[in-house]
């Protein structure tokens, strides 16, 4: 982009996401109703409710956003830390929890948030949720060698327990400490993948 080119200004579309993401996450998506959505954003209700015909589908577009914004976030920071340790393990994952939780705006999981908020028949929501565990998964077994000592698949369901569990936890007490909770069980978990360290 050359100095003199001009700012890309959002579209309708993403000023009324990026409002819902934040509005959403911060006070639930029961509080957020549309009116202050569209207020916020600064769009006409037409063109709202152009791009977004119900709130149930603004809900879904912000759960799809906001799994693809955090698990590009999440892999690659943890990545990135795993390059700078010399063994491998899932302790890492601390790492990566603990700058998440110190955030100012940290609100627990949008996920977890959503299915403990939204009724039992919101299932394209919970199936997006239950997608993006999934997917979590998928990533913390890329993390477990070929030849573990402890069965992969019983210890990537024990990561994103310990994820899970660790993300409530700091959410109710404030404390980013809470990573460090996590790493004690992260490092039980190393143990019995890789091995003692000494």
């Amino acid at each position: 982009m050359t100095q003199d080119a001009a700012p890309v200004t959002p579209s309708a579309r993403d000023r009324i996401l990026e409002t819902a993401q934040r509005l959403f996450y911060r006070y639930g998506i029961r509080a957020a109703g549309v009116d202050r959505i569209i207020a916020e954003s600064g769009v006409a209700k037409m063109s709202f409710y152009r791009h977004f015909p119900s709130k149930k589908d603004l809900v879904v577009a912000f759960l799809e956003r906001r799994h693809r914004f955090w698990m590009d976030w999440f892999t690659r920071r943890v990545q990135e830390l795993a390059e700078n340790r010399t063994s491998p393990g899932l302790a890492v994952l601390a790492d990566a929890l603990q700058e998440w939780f110190s955030e100012p705006d940290f609100r627990g999981c949008a996920f977890i948030n959503t299915v403990a908020e939204l009724s039992e028949d919101s299932a394209e929501e919970r199936r997006i949720a239950a997608d993006h565990k999934r997917e979590l998964w998928d990533f913390i077994r890329t993390l477990i060698p070929k030849q573990p000592r402890f069965a992969a698949d019983d210890a990537a369901d024990l990561a994103v327990l310990i994820i899970d569990g660790a993300i409530v936890r700091a959410q109710m007490t404030g404390k980013a400490e809470t990573a460090e909770e996590a790493r004690t069980l992260f490092r039980l978990l190393d143990a019995k993948l890789f091995g003692s360290p000494d």
